[in-house]
């Protein structure tokens, strides 16, 4: 992020410079890759657990690969990297003893991505798992794809800015999905060890105690 800062203004001003047809483009692979990646990370735990390192690893390789060719091959890469965050946002979810392959797990995992982005400076922990509640139950996983989809178009239309320049976006790239993933594992952490208190103490409770905790200060109205 430094370097890029240094050879041509930062992330925000590069996102302003997309063109309107590609952050429809970005939306439109973003809402495809959530559909395919949900149930193909969902069933690749079965293979065995990659841990977070492996994730790091691969997340970083395919960061360096979409970014070589600027803007073509970053746009190739994101449903890689989609698919490769929400894999590891699945075995998190197996950590604290839930099902990935189920559909209602499948669905949590995605409200996950509608905490923000790790380039935005906003209080996502706070506002959007709080205002979520703790439940699995809630919207069909077609409902909360759409739902989820324009709010990580946006992370990532802010991912691929920074891919933009060839060569350089390959530093850019591997930088920033090391950071995402990590983002959204953390998230991932809160979300589903949440809702495994959950399982066991008063939902609202465990949301009123976590909103004190995180100094989010009270939940809206049902």
């Amino acid at each position: 992020m430094a370097v890029l800062n240094r050879l041509g203004g930062g992330v925000e001003q590069r996102l302003k410079v997309l063109p309107e047809p590609v952050r429809a483009q970005v939306l439109a692979v973003t809402g495809a890759a959530l559909a395919q990646a949900c149930g193909l990370a969902a069933h690749s735990t079965r293979l065995g657990r990659i841990g977070g390192r492996g994730h790091m690893a691969l997340a970083g390789l395919t960061g360096a690969v979409g970014g070589l060719g600027g803007m073509v091959t970053a746009l190739a890469e994101l449903p890689v990297t989609i698919t490769l965050i929400l894999r590891a946002i699945h075995e998190v979810a197996a950590e604290h003893g839930f099902d990935p392959r189920a559909p209602e797990v499948r669905r949590e995992a995605l409200r996950v991505f509608a905490s923000g982005s790790p380039l935005a400076a906003d209080d996502g922990v706070n506002t959007a798992f709080i205002g979520a509640r703790l439940t699995l139950t809630g919207p069909a996983l077609h409902t909360m794809i759409a739902t989820v989809a324009p709010k990580l178009a946006a992370a990532l239309g802010q991912k691929l800015a920074a891919q933009a320049v060839p060569v350089l976006g390959a530093v850019a790239g591997a930088g920033l999905n090391l950071t995402f993933v990590d983002y959204y594992r953390d998230l991932a952490h809160v979300r589903f060890g949440l809702l495994r208190l959950a399982q066991t103490h008063d939902p609202q409770l465990v949301a009123r105690a976590f909103a004190r905790a995180a100094g989010a200060g009270a939940l809206p109205p049902d």
